[in-house]
Parts: structure tokens; sequence; C-alpha cells
């Protein structure tokens, strides 16, 4: 909760003759202001497409691994995601391992030119315009997402979302070890995490949104004020129909809805 302070000055006189003025009475006013979360998934939700397969496949390109080998990794992992079972500590040290011997420089360098080139064209203007909507009415943006924090955090910045909830890698020296600081923010993982972050920033997930494309992220959106299915994937959209969970279009034509319109 934000208060927020009025603070007026009162004063009293003589109405007859203004003969006495009174000293100023000083009152203060305090009205409660509540701050709307609107939380958004990142992949497949404001981005077309996948941020963590899209870094494979960046680093298979970059001549950073063996081509082979790591594709068809990288593929299974995301067939394992979309499927609901995702080995999360194994495929964040397998997505880490090419960082891993990068200098903080080298890896700063590389991301940014991975968002360049790679992140850039899948930022869907729909769902900036979501983002714009939300901002414009004083609500708090957060991106919350299974993808560690070292891919997200540039994306996050690019689109202008200053919180950002992302596994956390277990740095050392300033570089990732290939394991998890904490809990992967992952299905109920990202419950955990969210009350995490609740309790550290006094916000509060009354009248709240949260938009995804996943049936992963179905214990989140069951407890917020506003779940929003965005494009959602088969297991996802069948959940939405049968519980009238609104469905939101951000790869088709036309006007964008807005769930809190």
């Amino acid at each position: 909760m934000r208060p927020m302070v009025a603070i007026g000055l009162g004063m009293q006189a003589d109405c007859l003759g203004m003969q006495a003025e009174q000293p100023p009475r000083l009152f203060m006013t305090v009205r409660p202001i509540r701050v709307t979360l609107a939380l958004f998934d990142l992949d497949n939700t404001l981005l077309a497409g996948d941020s963590d397969h899209a870094f494979g496949e960046f680093v298979c390109q970059q001549g950073l691994v063996d081509s082979q080998t790591f594709r068809a990794r990288n593929d299974q992992f995301y067939r394992d995601y979309q499927a609901g079972n995702l080995d999360m500590p194994a495929y964040v040290r397998f997505a880490l391992t090419p960082l891993m011997a990068l200098s903080p420089a080298e890896r700063q360098a590389l991301l940014a030119e991975f968002v360049t080139q790679v992140i850039e064209p899948i930022i869907l203007p729909k769902a900036q315009a979501l983002l714009a909507k939300h901002r414009a009415l004083g609500h708090t943006l957060v991106i919350i997402t299974a993808t560690h924090r070292l891919v997200t955090a540039p994306i996050a910045e690019r689109l202008g979302v200053s919180h950002l909830i992302a596994t956390e890698p277990a740095m050392r020296d300033q570089k990732p070890t290939g394991e998890i600081a904490g809990t992967a923010c992952f299905q109920a993982g990202k419950v955990i995490r969210l009350a995490e972050w609740l309790a550290q920033s006094g916000e509060s997930l009354r009248g709240s949104f949260f938009y995804s494309d996943s049936a992963n992220d179905l214990p989140l959106l069951k407890i917020v004020s506003h779940p929003v299915a965005v494009d959602p994937c088969p297991r996802l959209l069948a959940y939405a129909e049968a519980n009238a969970m609104p469905i939101l279009r951000l790869r088709h034509l036309g006007e964008a809805e807005f769930a809190g319109s």
C-alpha cells in the first residue's frame, strides 16, 4: 500500500470585522492509494518466440558451441518445457554453459548483440501497446519469467519494465556457475518467487493482472485477480475456455484488447 498525503492550510478569522485573525491551523488528510500489479510472462507472451531457446540458437550461430549437439539438446529441452516436464536445474546448467567462460564485458556485449539481432524483431507491437496502457494507468509493471536473468534483464530493459522476477543463476567471480540461486521461477516456483518479491516490495496481489501463454503458469494465473491467456498454448487454451478466462491475441491484426477496459 502506498499512501498519498495531502497537506492543506486552514485559517479562521472573525468573519464580521476580521479584527482578530486566528493563527494558521495545519490539517492533514491521508488517502491510501492501491497500486495495481500488472504481471507479464515474457516468452511467447510479450515476444513472438522463446528467448531462452532463441539464445541457444544464437550461440550456435556464433560458433560458441558444437552446433549439432547443442541444437539437438536445446530443442529437446524446449519440447520438455512445452509438455510441462522440464528439468529446470538441468536446463539452466545447459543454457548457461556458453556464458560460463566469458568475462562480464564479453557477456554483456554478446547479450546486447542478441537483443539487437534476435529479440528486437520478435517484440510484438501489441505487447508494447499493452504495456503502455498499464503504464498509463499507473500500474506497477513486472515481468516474471522462467528464463534466467542474464538473458532476460536486457530484454526487460528494452521493454521499459524495471521490475524483473526471473530464474537467478548462481554467480562466482561475476560468472555463472551453472546452478540456480534460490527457487527456479517456473510453474509453482513463480508463485514462491513472487511471494518473496511482494514481501520485499510491499506490493499486493489485490486487483492484479497476469498475462501468459503457457499452462506452466497456471499456479500463478489461478491466484491473481485478473488472469489473461495470451495466444495460449493448447493446454492453457482448453483451461481458459473451460473456466471463462479472458483470451487475448497479440499476434493477430486489429487493435489489441485490454482486460481492464
